[in-house]
């Protein structure tokens, strides 16, 4: 078998000589091998259905998502209703320094945890092969967003080409062989759900529903975990109907079985009774056995060609919105698992880089299209009923760090999801906000949520250690994306009637919630450091404490941008002078003795220097208060803790990281970043790991590890980042350009004031750049050391060499 693939690659590497544009892709990932798990398979998605699809020969696997099938059911806010009369308690240890008082108290500030995004089913597709496996390969071609599997079994090729519809919502796979009567298979379903299956009009129809409550991993003490209801939970349907040309079609009463055929083409409907976080989705829900039926016989009628011809004409215009050429390459051609090896090993590949990135842009736009339903920890690919972390959104920087590449990468449409969520999560909020914290203006939102908004405190009332349960700040760092939006897209509409009553709700929280400290400075009190462990001098470990960094840059990095947009729409000045007042007695950043940025209020040491997350430092990314030019000192700082902290981590974290040094200006440290969020990852059971570091699996989905999806996107991001950057008012080109990158080209990034750019560089050198105005407007362009004021009408481009 061995021999037979080396003289295959062997075939293909000839066949690259001709067709070179094949060769080192940068835009399809293939493999000789099917997949064997999930880290293997390759997916696809139309923003609501997942497919995570295994290319087997004997048996293909299939598993299906869809983004709005969760456990659980609308949370109630409501759910601790004294929480917040331990809040005076709590600062009343904080200002006796009793830490562990105040960490013992802050656990009755808890609420439930979050539902968890649930696996629909799987498909399985069984093939009637005899013979050994010949010359087997599959792609994901993420430029149209196809999976293709071709092979040879007894002197007949086979061939599989899978994709999901955004248009017709629906999936389609297409199954052929080039001999007459060779395609013989039958189809099942089955799911970890409660389910039944039936054969209606010869539709494959499996119908079922979701838990109405599914424990956190942490919660090892509870009994029955995952709780099932007839009457309770989130309905689905999955129906799938095989269209055969040549042989017969027959069934069971599980199964669609086809024989004899030359091609075939299945079709897979999926549809939940999810109707909005506040609708009970048994009671109130969607009819999701009509629209299954429905989306798939319109897509029956449509046929093969002319799905893929409209999905095509809706994805593509897309993706191939951004183009990106980092120069030549030297790389063998490789399948993309071993490439990812030869990488790991300090090898140049260019074309894997930009391939990395690519597919950052490929999976927001697969993941990320349903209004209210933002991409999960997992994106929309999940094949576990207790999945890691709930695979909910965690929003004290994963749910975030999925769309930083949104609008900086020319896909501010994919950016909605999240957005219109902030929406539902500001009614749960206001509850909370009163309930958990006793502020009666405004809103607030803690460290995790999910389809159905919720937005206390997690830890099970009590349970949950306040190092991760009790951070109360994501709505400040939330509505800071509703005024990037507004920033690249200069929507003045969307900035008054959806971002600026958002963004104003989050203050009013924040105002109300700051006291002030024995200096008469303003603080949050409690607060927590995102997962972090502080030392005191007394050598207390501890979690609770007042006027933590991360909470004072996310009120801080809001309240500036707040008042932007109450200047731009000439509203509000009584609430802005407010927000200024309370911006210079705020507690100022402080500078340790390591000449780090302090993450607490004193200067205590970190439990673990090397820890994760570096939330203290929002305000040089995501946010932009700090900076080389405005804050040189607090810059310098951040970059010492950086240091400190090291480069090993997470995925996710090294994701943040390269962003981090890209705004330190440091190309050749975030790229060095960006190769280490590259580095080879063994497939694994899905344990959550901190301690052996992240990385990317054979289908370049980035290892947290396990799988969470935010490392591809933080990454992405990255790549942007140190190519332009636009958070100073100004456009700058190439600020960070690593050494090894010194030859390029990109076109379609996007920057602040509705600008898009095109540039090429050479020699580590800006060549030329276009400069096209969306809107109008004006703006200073940095580049070559120098700065050129530029003035542009609606659509006017300008050219700089």
């Amino acid at each position: 078998m061995s021999r037979l693939k080396n003289l295959f690659r062997l075939f293909i590497g000839c066949m690259v000589v001709v067709q070179t544009a094949v060769a080192q892709s940068t835009t399809v990932l293939w493999y000789d091998e099917a997949a064997t798990c999930f880290e293997e398979s390759l997916v696809l998605g139309n923003g609501k259905l997942g497919a995570s699809v295994f290319g087997g020969v004997a048996s293909d696997q299939i598993h299906l998502n869809d983004a709005t099938l969760w456990s659980g059911e609308p949370v109630n806010p409501n759910m601790n209703p004294d929480a917040h009369t331990f809040i005076p308690q709590v600062r009343e240890a904080l200002k006796n320094e009793d830490y562990a008082l105040a960490d013992q108290l802050n656990r009755n500030v808890q609420g439930k945890f979050t539902e968890s995004y649930a696996p629909l089913g799987m498909l399985m597709i069984n093939f009637e092969h005899e013979g050994e496996v010949e010359n087997y390969y599959r792609e994901l071609d993420i430029s149209k967003a196809i999976s293709k599997a071709t092979y040879q079994v007894g002197g007949v090729n086979y061939s599989r080409e899978y994709l999901v519809s955004h248009p017709d919502r629906i999936m389609v796979v297409k199954l052929t062989a080039d001999k007459k009567a060779a395609l013989h298979f039958s189809i099942k379903f089955n799911s970890l759900l409660k389910y039944h299956t039936t054969i209606e009009n010869e539709v494959l129809k499996a119908d079922g529903y979701a838990p109405y409550y599914v424990a956190h991993n942490v919660q090892k003490y509870v009994v029955d975990p995952v709780r099932f209801d007839a009457n309770r939970g989130t309905r689905f349907s999955t129906y799938v109907k095989a269209e055969n040309e040549g042989g017969n079609l027959t069934y069971t009463d599980s199964s669609l079985v086809v024989h004899g055929a030359s091609e075939a083409t299945l079709y897979i409907s999926i549809a939940t009774s999810f109707n909005g976080f506040d609708k009970d989705p048994a009671k109130e829900g969607v009819d999701n056995e009509t629209l299954a039926d429905y989306q798939l016989f319109s897509a029956f009628n449509k046929g093969f060609d002319l799905i893929k011809e409209k999905h095509l004409a809706d994805y593509q215009p897309f993706f191939d919105r951004v183009q990106l050429n980092l120069g030549k390459t030297t790389a063998p051609y490789l399948p993309t698992d071993e490439r990812l090896r030869r990488y790991y090993q300090g090898a140049e590949d260019k074309n894997l880089e930009v391939l990395y990135f690519q597919y950052g842009r490929y999976l927001l736009i697969s993941s990320s299209r349903t209004k209210g339903v933002p991409a999960t920890l997992q994106g929309i690919w999940n094949l576990q009923i207790q999945p890691p972390w709930c695979s909910n959104y965690t929003m004290n920087i994963n749910l975030e760090e999925n769309y930083w590449l949104a609008e900086t990468a020319n896909l501010s449409e994919f950016h909605m999801p999240l957005l219109s969520y902030i929406d539902n999560l500001s009614k749960t909020g206001a509850v909370t906000a009163k309930t958990f914290y006793g502020v009666d203006k405004g809103w607030a939102a803690c460290h995790s949520s999910d389809i159905w908004a919720m937005s206390n405190p997690v830890g099970d009332f009590g349970n949950g250690s306040p190092q991760w349960a009790n951070w109360n700040m994501s709505g400040a760092w939330l509505v800071t994306h509703l005024w990037e939006h507004f920033q690249f897209t200069q929507d003045k509409d969307f900035l008054k009637n959806v971002a600026y009553p958002l963004m104003k709700g989050s203050a009013e929280f924040c105002l109300n919630w700051m006291i002030e400290d024995s200096q008469g400075n303003l603080i949050t009190s409690p607060s927590t450091s995102p997962e972090n462990t502080y030392l005191t001098n007394g050598g207390y470990k501890g979690y609770t404490l007042y006027g933590a960094t991360a909470d004072l840059a996310m009120i801080r990095e809001s309240f500036m941008q707040l008042i932007k947009a109450s200047e731009i729409l000439d509203i509000d000045a009584n609430f802005r002078a407010e927000l200024e007042e309370a911006l210079t007695k705020m507690h100022p950043y402080q500078i340790g003795e390591k000449g780090n940025l302090q993450e607490w209020y004193h200067d205590w040491e970190d439990a673990d220097p090397q820890h994760r997350h570096q939330s203290h430092l929002f305000g040089l990314y995501p946010g932009y208060h700090i900076s080389l030019n405005n804050t040189p000192e607090l810059a310098a700082a951040s970059k010492k803790t950086l240091e400190i902290k090291g480069d090993e981590s997470t995925g996710w974290s090294k994701g943040w990281r390269i962003n981090l040094w890209a705004r330190l200006q440091d190309g050749n440290h975030a790229y060095k970043m960006y190769r280490t969020l590259l580095h080879y990852v063994e497939p694994s059971v899905s344990d959550t790991n901190y301690n052996n570091g992240g990385g990317t699996y054979p289908n370049l989905l980035d290892a947290h590890p396990p799988f969470q999806i935010d490392g591809n996107f933080g990454g992405a991001a990255g790549v942007v980042e140190m190519l332009l950057q636009s958070h100073e008012g100004n456009i700058h080109l190439l600020p960070a350009l690593p050494d090894a990158w010194s030859e390029g080209s990109v076109s379609g990034l996007r920057a602040r004031g509705g600008f898009e750019i095109a540039m090429e560089w050479n020699e580590g050198q800006l060549v030329n750049a276009e400069i096209k105005a969306k809107k109008g407007g004006r703006t200073t362009v940095k580049y070559k050391n120098q700065e050129r004021e530029i003035a542009l009408d609606p659509g006017q481009t300008i050219s700089l060499k």
